[in-house]
Formats: structure tokens, sequence, C-alpha cells
């Protein structure tokens, strides 16, 4: 049975992770096995408790008890199911409930790149990214195009946050995704070392006068590619590119130099990773 509470006091310490607690204050650095993130839409949140991520609270309109999100409601156990008014949810929260339901989950250890890579042909390495909006977008190209793993600089930004979580419609719960290091210290160097250890070869995807066409047979024919993103405003580093064993470019028309990251993430994962499709 559903545990619904009505919404009376918009003090309810309970209701902090929904209306007063920062992104980084729900991450928790100091205690990552206190951390929680917020999923949003019946679909998301199906597909993140699908991936194991155990439900904390939920927060949505009274409406959808009986509605869009009773199925969810069948799966979550007692947890609390805190509703009320649309009008009342938008003066919590500050934003309109534009898919209705919000679910507080709790985060899980992120894996080792060494388990999340035994296994993977194709994997996609971002270096820098921290906007959400292109996180959710590279995922939600990961998964559509069939790249194995997603592993981030210690500098990207946090795939559970709320936004690109959003974005990413729920792929980031369905793509294995960890951290290479905890350190920013810890990249590239360290970083492209661990996955050359792990039999990969990198590809920079950088304009570079000797830099490779996305479709030279010598990158398709590798069998176990790390393909290499990098920052939305200066791309990859020059330590990196160096460090890496191609350097790749999409071919552009009408003097176009650049797309933005998400976009050429997606063109270098259909041309290197649809034959394993």
């Amino acid at each position: 049975m559903p545990n619904i509470i009505e919404i009376t006091d918009f003090a309810d310490p309970a209701l902090d992770v929904y209306a007063r607690l920062t992104e980084a204050q729900l991450r928790n650095r100091l205690r990552p096995e206190d951390g929680l993130f917020i999923a949003e839409s019946p679909k998301v949140i199906g597909y993140a408790l699908d991936a194991g991520y155990a439900p904390v609270s939920l927060l949505l309109e009274r409406r959808h008890i009986a509605g869009k999100a009773a199925p969810l409601l069948a799966r979550v156990g007692e947890v609390p199911v805190y509703t009320a008014e649309p009008a009342l949810l938008e003066r919590l929260t500050g934003y309109p409930l534009t898919r209705g339901v919000l679910c507080a989950m709790r985060r899980r250890p992120l894996p080792g790149a060494e388990a999340l890579c035994r296994d993977a042909r194709r994997v996609a390495v971002l270096e820098g990214i921290v906007d959400t909006t292109n996180i959710g977008a590279i995922f939600r190209s990961a998964a559509a195009l069939g790249v194995d793993a997603v592993l981030l600089s210690p500098s990207c930004c946090d795939p559970l946050n709320r936004r690109a979580v959003r974005v990413s419609m729920g792929t980031v719960f369905q793509v294995p995704w960890t951290y290479l290091g905890d350190s920013p210290a810890e990249w590239p160097e360290a970083g492209l070392k661990r996955l050359k250890a792990l039999g990969f070869e990198s590809v920079a995807l950088a304009l570079s006068d000797d830099s490779l066409d996305i479709d030279d047979p010598a990158l398709a024919s590798r069998p176990r590619l790390a393909l290499v993103l990098g920052t939305e405003g200066d791309g990859l580093a020059p330590a990196t590119i160096a460090r890496c064993d191609f350097t790749a470019r999409i071919p552009m028309a009408h003097g176009v130099d650049s797309l933005n990251v998400a976009a050429a993430g997606a063109v270098a994962f259909w041309e290197l990773c649809r034959r394993k499709i």
C-alpha cells in the first residue's frame, strides 16, 4: 500500500530534498553513501527502479495517484508519497512539475573502470564537460548508438544531476558509467594509462591538421576503442590529444568549424559503434 501524505507544512524537513537542498548537498561528497538524486517523470523513475536504485520518497500531483503514477506506486512499497495540487507543489519547489512526478532516490557506489570495461568494446570518455544538458544528451546518444560504457574525467559534472537525468530520458540508468579517478590530477595521464592497460586504443575528437576522418577504416577496425570528447568551450586539452593513439575529426561543410559536443558525440558513436549494434 502506498503511504500517501498530504502536504500541509512546507517546513517539513522530509521535503528538503525537493525544495531546499542544492545539487551539491544532494550529492553529499563527504558521505557518498547518504547521497540522493531526483528522477522526474514516471518513465525515467521506472528506468531507475529497473536499474536497482532505491526510492526514498515521491512528490506528485494528487491526480496522478490513480493515474500515470499508479504503476510506480505499486513498485515502491511504503515509502512516503507526498502530494498536493499543482499550484501548491509549484510554490514548494519553485518550478512547475511539468511531468507531475518526482522521486528522491538513493545513490549507489560507482564501479571501478576496470570492472565496468571488462567486456566493453566501445566506450565514451568525457573530459571536463560541465553542462548538464550536454551530459544528458551524450548519454541518450550513447544508449541509442551502442556505446558500452561512459567514463568521465573528475572535472565533469554529475550525470545524476536532475536536469542531466531528465535530458537523458533515463538512459543514464541504462548505460554503465563511472569516473576515471577521484582527483583532477588523475586525468589525463593516469586515466588514459588505465584505459591502455585494459586494451583500449584512444581516439581524440579534435580539429587537427594530422587528424583522420571519423570514417577512416583504421578506426573502425580497432577491437577496443575509447572515444574521447572534450569540454564545451575549448575542446580537448592539448595534453590529452597528445596522449591519445589517434585524433579524428568530423568533416563539415559551409565553413562550419565545429559541432556542439553532444552532437559530435552522436556522430562519432554512430560511425564507430554501428558495426557492433
